[in-house]
């Protein structure tokens, strides 16, 4: 299997185009501050992630920005802390602030050159609107939460993703190379309906899961790269291979 076998990125934006745990953590700190208690960055996003997660599956349709809020809300509850309804909105909408990666920009307009790129991601569509701006790329299909009414890793969202694929491009299972940073999220359920996927994996300097879930047993991936750089290069280097 090689890089070039493929036709499409369907790509996860948030932890693996846009660094959601720098703007997790910033949208968090005043609240954890508020405990009184010194709280360490990945304490914080693992709170984070448990509520997160947790919300994802109770409420499927809700959209990601008042979702962050209820789970803004449930991690006060949870550190014994009073928040206001602004407070709680004000985290909801941080979406838009939360940077991109310093590589991303760059490798999505090497990659457009070679593949389709599409997004599938927990999020709502004004949300990724920013975020979009950000990237500075024009994809060629988005696939959000709010359009499917489910999160990742429900393989609901993988399901219409396919299915939009097939009757949008004609592309197939074997045309496509899922590229994302969560284990969790993106390549559990990859596995389970039979994608190749690349992993980002942007925390390998760190420990722990951070503002992800830990995953169910060992997902199993066809690709690890540290940074959508190194895919890059990589891609570079299968192109040129048998060249003369």
């Amino acid at each position: 299997m090689k890089l070039t076998d493929f036709k499409v990125l369907t790509l996860d934006c948030y932890g693996t185009l846009i660094n959601w745990e720098t703007g997790v953590f910033r949208g968090l700190r005043t609240l954890a501050a508020k405990t009184g208690a010194f709280m360490l960055r990945d304490e914080i996003l693992e709170s984070f992630a448990k509520h997160e997660s947790a919300q994802e599956k109770e409420t499927p349709a809700m959209v990601y920005s008042e979702l962050l809020s209820v789970v803004y809300k449930r991690l006060a509850k949870s550190w014994g802390v009073a928040v206001t309804r602004e407070e709680a909105n004000t985290f909801g909408a941080s979406v838009p602030d939360w940077p991109e990666f310093s590589d991303s920009v760059e490798a999505l307009l090497y990659l457009k050159k070679h593949y389709r790129l599409v997004i599938l991601s927990n999020v709502d569509r004004v949300s990724f609107r920013a975020s979009n701006a950000r990237l500075k790329i024009v994809f060629d299909a988005v696939y959000t939460a709010q359009d499917i009414e489910s999160y990742k890793p429900s393989e609901q969202t993988f399901e219409y993703m396919l299915g939009r694929l097939k009757d949008d491009f004609g592309l197939e299972k074997p045309d496509i190379l899922h590229t994302a940073q969560s284990l969790f999220h993106d390549h559990a359920p990859a596995n389970q309906i039979g994608l190749a996927s690349a992993w980002i994996d942007r925390r390998h300097a760190e420990k722990g899961w951070g503002a992800t879930p830990p995953p169910p047993g060992q997902p199993k991936y066809d690709f690890r790269f540290d940074s959508m750089k190194s895919l890059v290069v990589a891609h570079q280097k299968a192109s040129t291979e048998g060249v003369s």
